[in-house]
């Protein structure tokens, strides 16, 4: 792993959820899945604040501790940073049903369909907040360029750091494997085009998966 991402395992999905330094103490934070009391921490620890939440797709392990993790407030309540900005909150236009205030029956309806129970949804949910950027292929957020990837879900996205040869790559592409497709809008044909595309790049890049252990690009091409 390259020096300063720092990896933090998160929620009943065992998601990964990564905090990228961006430059003068801020950090993007990618797929905050549930724990944001875990996240806040180590944002404190590394002193660091919250400038971007990046959601590689809108699939309730990768979102659930958005709601605690926009506000900056641990387990107390309490604000943890004074006089913070809100951190910006982007995802995929076409997953944009997955977050925002009325966003909970749809993720039930996406894991009924895929786990056959929502029960344990209603402990993980909060109040959702809607994102505030909604991203297309070849946005540029941060240091990342989007990479729309449709297959795991409609609006499935990379965050690819050009310069530093990183990416993150959600549920798309993992360590010997990829994105499930049963859920709702998950799509076979548009997945093996999402993974065509993506080995298409310079091997050399690094993948850092929202599950697993990271990867390249060669490794999981050969």
């Amino acid at each position: 792993m390259k020096k300063n991402i720092t990896k933090l395992v998160v929620g009943p999905m065992h998601t990964n959820c990564w905090i990228y330094p961006t430059g003068q103490g801020e950090a993007a934070v990618i797929d905050p899945g549930d724990e944001a009391d875990k996240i806040i921490f180590t944002l404190k620890k590394l002193n660091l604040t919250p400038k971007y939440i990046l959601l590689t797709h809108g699939h309730f392990d990768h979102i659930c501790g958005v709601p605690e993790l926009s506000t900056c407030t641990g387990p107390s309540g309490v604000t943890e940073w004074a006089n913070l900005e809100k951190p910006q909150i982007a995802i995929h236009r076409l997953d944009v049903d997955y977050i925002g205030p009325e966003a909970l029956p749809f993720q039930k309806k996406s894991v009924q369909t895929a786990f056959g129970d929502t029960s344990f949804l209603d402990v993980y949910w909060g109040d959702m907040p809607a994102p505030d950027t909604l991203l297309e292929d070849g946005d540029k957020i941060g240091p990342f360029t989007v990479i729309h990837l449709p297959g795991h879900s409609p609006g499935s996205a990379a965050f690819w750091d050009k310069e530093q040869k990183i990416l993150f790559s959600g549920d798309t592409l993992f360590a010997n494997g990829y994105g499930r497709v049963d859920f709702p809008g998950g799509n076979a044909t548009s997945l093996l085009g999402s993974l065509q595309w993506l080995f298409s790049l310079d091997p050399d890049i690094e993948v850092y998966p929202g599950h697993g252990e990271i990867t390249t690009i060669g490794k999981e091409r050969n």
